[in-house]
């Protein structure tokens, strides 16, 4: 886990606003007034229940808010650079290579027509124009970084071939095949059993130590953010209500609503080494 917050942030939200304008052209507030930071190599952990505006914050990082439906003000600087100025295009040169996302769903990300090793090749050829060769060779590469032993195997097959967790996997090769800076990982285990829940865990921490990736972990379930988050952003009806270390908001959280949402942790939580494992045991 990350020891020190570094002083100058990788992404930096001001003061960000998100409107949606309904069918009766009325505008609804998903997110108001939000501000945090996302430090290089930390993990920020984003909870809230469902509607509290956490998608909409990580579709504000992605820009992929709906141009026709979405208001937005306020600012996302990533490297000082103003994400909600960018035109579709520029947008796009950014997505999948510098900040990328882990989605909820893994058949929502993946083509059941074409072997998988080939969907991850598409990712880095759209990105770095390499030779097709080069791709499908870096994207084995990519099969062995999220432990798949046989990959040649794992390369030729279609998303309905492949377990739950073998899918994801999928989705996470993916989104660091460009080695991106930030990863915006939105319910990732929220479709795994248990025990995939914690091997994808445990994959992911292990290749943020390795690349030194930053995390925006959007999950709702308290044992993984005692896991995996740095410090963790306490979201309530568009608001974010609290933000800070994780451990000073288990302990100490001001909020009722940060003790409602951490409530299901132990007493002695401190960090657990593995609190989904534990889960499992149990």
């Amino acid at each position: 886990m990350l020891k020190e917050v570094a002083l100058i942030p990788l992404l930096e939200v001001r003061n960000l606003a998100i409107r949606y304008r309904l069918k009766s052209g009325e505008l609804l507030a998903a997110v108001q007034d939000a501000s945090f930071h996302i430090a290089p190599g930390e993990t920020l952990g984003l909870m809230g229940e469902s509607g509290s505006g956490k998608s909409s914050i990580a579709l504000a990082v992605l820009g992929l808010l709906p141009e026709r439906q979405a208001r937005c003000s306020g600012s996302v600087l990533f490297r000082d650079l103003d994400l909600l100025a960018l035109t579709e295009r520029e947008s796009q040169k950014i997505r999948g290579a510098s900040i990328s996302l882990v989605f909820q769903e893994p058949d929502i990300a993946l083509s059941p027509v074409m072997p998988v090793g080939d969907q991850i090749a598409e990712v880095i050829r759209a990105h770095r124009r390499s030779p097709w060769k080069k791709c499908r060779s870096d994207a084995r590469d990519m099969l062995d970084r999220v432990g798949f032993s046989q990959n040649e195997r794992i390369y030729r097959a279609y998303p309905h071939q492949l377990s739950g967790g073998q899918r994801q996997r999928i989705v996470l090769a993916q989104a660091l095949a460009c080695n991106p800076a930030l990863l915006v990982a939105d319910e990732p285990t929220s479709h795994l059993d248990l025990r995939s829940q914690a091997e994808f865990l445990d994959l992911l921490e292990s290749l943020r130590r390795e690349s030194g990736i930053s995390i925006l972990l959007i999950s709702h379930t308290p044992e993984i953010q005692a896991r995996m988050a740095d410090r963790l952003l306490i979201m309530r009806a568009g608001r974010i209500v609290e933000q800070g270390r994780f451990s000073e908001l288990a302990h100490n959280a001001r909020h009722p609503y940060t003790r409602a949402m951490l409530g299901t942790l132990p007493v002695r939580c401190e960090r657990a080494e593995n609190p989904v494992e534990e889960s499992v045991a149990r």
